[in-house]
């Protein structure tokens, strides 16, 4: 911030400098430069706009280079500030430049804002004939075979709803590391609790539908034949 500051204030200067230098009259200039600064005004409003976010963004230390965000849809680790813009990675290697004014106006989900810890959802359904208390206790020890869930705090498992098909749960737990991504973390949950299951004897049920069929009555024709 100081450099940005001090570089911004160095031009101007010099400019200044420069101009009396060659001998120019800069009160003969004041019209003709306050039309170009309306004009400058109007034209560089967004640039003006994303640079004074920019300030405000370095002052509070809302976002920093480290922190995992998401915005509008983005997901992503921010890699750098810039005047104008921040840089942000994703997880495919795509890396977006998003102007300074989006972080002031719109909503930002800072993920490790105050601390890199983060908790997580999955839900998964199993056959009414397994045992509700035996399937949260397995679903819990499915969660912290996988290395980046947190141990120290423990996940738990709540059973959310009698099915149609199926007794469904919900198994929370954390991790310390979003920007290493979530989907993936997610995906080994489910497959240990898959492997759990399968050796224990849970089955994960298909949905079932009914169909009933009855027999037609007789058809009755029409006057005419039809």
């Amino acid at each position: 911030l100081v450099g940005k500051v001090a570089k911004i204030g160095l031009v101007l200067v010099a400019g200044g400098v420069a101009l009396s230098a060659v001998g120019l009259d800069l009160t003969a200039l004041t019209v003709f430069s306050g039309a170009i600064g309306v004009g400058l005004a109007f034209g560089l409003q967004k640039v003006v706009s994303n640079f004074v976010s920019g300030v405000i963004i370095l002052l509070d230390k809302s976002i920093k280079p480290g922190d995992t965000i998401s915005l509008e849809g983005t997901f992503g680790w921010i890699r750098e500030l810039r005047a104008r813009f921040v840089s942000v990675v994703t997880r495919d290697g795509r890396e977006f430049l998003i102007p300074n004014e989006d972080f002031i106006t719109q909503r930002v989900i800072n993920w490790s804002f105050s601390d890199n810890l983060v908790r997580l959802d999955v839900n998964f359904g199993v056959s009414y004939d397994a045992d509700p208390h035996k399937v949260s206790e397995l679903a819990i020890e499915a969660a912290i075979s996988v290395g980046r869930v947190e141990a120290d705090r423990r996940p738990v498992c709540w059973l959310t709803d009698f099915g149609d098909s199926s007794l469904n749960f919900v198994l929370r737990f954390w991790i310390r590391d979003p920007q290493q991504g979530l989907t993936n973390v997610r995906g080994k949950v489910l497959l240990a609790l898959w492997d759990t299951f399968k050796a224990n004897g849970i089955s994960i049920p298909y949905p079932h539908r009914e169909i009933i069929m009855r027999e037609a009555g007789p058809v009755r024709r029409g006057h005419g034949g039809q």
